[in-house]
């Protein structure tokens, strides 16, 4: 092995001390620069500009999740969207393949495009996007055993016996 070679893993490696290096020595800059005078004001919580109310501790309508979570899958739609959009538009790609670069890119993004819209109309189906959910349903059961019957059992009240000791 020659004396100045180093593995890929090793430039890696190089790389990742490198930049904790360079972050931990930004952080200790920081701190060594910064004024440290904490105050009433600066240690409240900070909600927006706006007083804090209450405990932080709140229940979190977990509808705003669903919401933000098909946003996201739309946001990354569009970051793959760009780039692909970017690469279709190049004409000397799409002629250089006699236009089978450009149908293959196309069909590509139909189907990707299809997928998602596919996943939207599931979570609309299901009820996933309505903010008000609408009461369940019950469902009913025709069974030949009447209703009151039922009634009467789960009334009934059940005396609990002692289960008796055994000797061996």
């Amino acid at each position: 092995m020659a004396a100045g070679y180093l593995s890929d893993f090793g430039t890696i490696l190089l790389f990742l001390i490198g930049g904790a290096i360079f972050i931990l020595i930004g952080l200790f800059t920081a701190r060594l620069i910064r004024p440290h005078r904490p105050n009433a004001e600066k240690l409240a919580t900070y909600e927006c500009g706006e007083e804090a109310v209450g405990s932080s501790w709140v229940q979190f309508n977990p509808r705003f999740y669903v919401i933000a979570l098909i946003f996201i899958i739309f946001d990354v739609e569009l970051a793959f969207m760009f780039p692909w959009a970017v690469v279709f538009g190049r004409r000397d790609l799409v002629e250089a393949t006699d236009g089978l670069w450009g149908w293959f890119a196309l069909a590509e993004m139909v189907i990707f495009i299809f997928i998602l819209a596919l996943g939207l109309a599931y979570a609309w189906v299901k009820g996933h996007l309505d903010w008000i959910k609408p009461k369940p349903i019950l469902p009913t059961s025709h069974s030949p055993v009447p209703a009151d019957l039922y009634q009467r059992v789960n009334e009934r009240q059940y005396t609990v016996r002692k289960k008796e000791e055994t000797t061996v």
